[in-house]
């Protein structure tokens, strides 16, 4: 969801959200840890810039358990290069985790026609296996 103040990216994953303000507010300089961070984006050209510190020490950037820190900040150019297509260019700039800045691409594809599924991994985890290479 989007206006010309705010991005809301809404996930499945822990029914999570996540705030990316356009407004050109600077990022906090002392934040208080949060899981998701805190996001400040603004565009350049057809691509959309943004910039997050502010995460949780304890956390992990995928599935595999690559950590973030509280030191880290991420940078995110999100472009579509056409329509039905998204590339998501993440750089990320931890010192206390890496010893260099590293950038990764996704490239995502348009799911027309459906839902956001409840995928919440507290209780009774029952869905892991059924996630594509399980």
């Amino acid at each position: 969801m989007q206006n010309s103040r705010l991005l809301l990216i809404l996930t499945e994953w822990n029914a999570g959200y996540r705030q990316i303000f356009l407004d050109g507010r600077p990022l906090p300089v002392d934040p208080q840890p949060s899981w998701n961070g805190y996001s400040s984006g603004k565009w350049e050209g057809d691509t959309l810039v943004v910039q997050t510190n502010g995460l949780r020490d304890d956390i992990w950037l995928d599935l595999k358990g690559d950590p973030l820190t509280e030191a880290a900040k991420l940078t995110e150019r999100f472009r579509r290069p056409n329509y039905g297509r998204l590339e998501i260019e993440l750089t990320v700039d931890d010192p206390n985790a890496y010893t260099k800045p590293w950038t990764v691409t996704f490239k995502q594809a348009i799911m027309p026609d459906t839902e956001l599924l409840d995928e919440i991994c507290l209780e009774n985890e029952k869905s892991y296996r059924h996630l594509p290479g399980n």
